[in-house]
């Protein structure tokens, strides 16, 4: 009977700090999209953000976030709860994350490249740097993401019968995986990705501190000096991205030592490696660029404030 109880005392504890730690995440969670709704807002209200290209992918990154944000949790709180779903549905999302886990990276790398036009290409950054390229840029991002995809759904589609698409699953990524060697498969083409994304971020530092050294007036070194800050923050970025790649076969190893370990590791890696990254963008453009961090205080107060009106932007 005192077996029992303890046992029975031990779940609830165990349930309890499960329940604890959903809502720690649902509260974050719901900041973040709270912030990059705003910024979005912000972004749409002012017709000067849609001629500027870094904004134009700015705003972008904040949308993948966002989608990306509401999934994970989504499919985190079915997992919970062990809640099923359709598995046609559940593919469906699957490729939509894995997009959506690659378009942030790449889209922070051609940011960076815009700066390096900006700085070491000044005459030519306006012929290089319009809206249409940029869309034509988010296009290109979006099609070497779905590329990812390809790494394991024709496998994936060509393996499971028809009848499997109207069974109900708890909907994970892992599912997509039927065979061991597509795990490293996946992971090589992903570490590929990253490896050129950081050899173009590292690129462009280099190009751009000779630049900051070259530079000869004031104000030039000012703005080269902004942007190496903002190249390093990229290049962060894409490191903790890095990180999320490597997360499920550490998480694995894990697995198979301690359950409870690998419980408090993987609860660690979604707030680090996933919620972390997604509110870095926000601090990087929407309170480091005066401009924009001017709009965003007037909307942010409701427009009530009149001296810090869109109007008195210094363009």
């Amino acid at each position: 009977m005192a077996l029992n109880n303890t046992t029975l005392h031990s779940d609830i504890n165990s349930s309890m700090k499960k329940s604890e730690r959903i809502l720690i995440v649902q509260v974050l969670v719901m900041v973040f999209l709270y912030i990059n709704s705003l910024l979005i807002f912000t972004f749409f209200k002012e017709a000067t953000f849609y001629t500027n290209t870094r904004y134009i992918f700015f705003a972008h990154t904040l949308i993948c976030d966002c989608v990306f944000l509401f999934i994970s949790d989504l499919l985190l709180v079915l997992v919970y709860f062990q809640i099923p779903m359709p598995a046609g549905l559940c593919v469906i999302i699957c490729v939509v994350m894995i997009i959506l886990t690659f378009a942030t990276p790449l889209t922070l790398t051609a940011m960076s490249v815009e700066r390096y036009v900006a700085i070491c290409m000044p005459l030519r950054h306006a012929e290089i740097s319009t809206p249409h390229r940029a869309l034509y840029g988010i296009l290109v991002i979006h099609a070497f993401s779905v590329l990812q995809s390809f790494v394991v759904l024709p496998i994936f589609v060509a393996s499971v019968p028809l009848r499997f698409y109207i069974t109900y699953r708890i909907c994970s990524v892992e599912m997509l995986i039927v065979n061991s060697w597509q795990s490293h498969l996946k992971s090589a083409a992903s570490q590929f990705y990253f490896l050129i994304m950081s050899s173009t971020i590292i690129f462009t530092y280099i190009k751009i501190l000779n630049a900051a050294k070259m530079a000869s007036t004031d104000r030039k070194k000012k703005s080269t000096s902004k942007c190496l800050k903002t190249v390093i923050l990229h290049g962060f970025q894409l490191v903790l991205s890095l990180f999320l790649l490597w997360c499920p076969f550490i998480e694995i190893a894990v697995l198979e030592i301690n359950l409870e370990l690998f419980v408090n590791l993987r609860y660690f890696d979604y707030i680090a490696f996933i919620l972390a990254p997604k509110c870095l963008n926000p601090l990087i453009y929407g309170l480091r660029d005066d401009h924009f961090y001017i709009v965003l205080k007037h909307y942010a107060f409701c427009g009530l404030n009149k001296k810090i009106h869109p109007k008195f932007i210094d363009q």
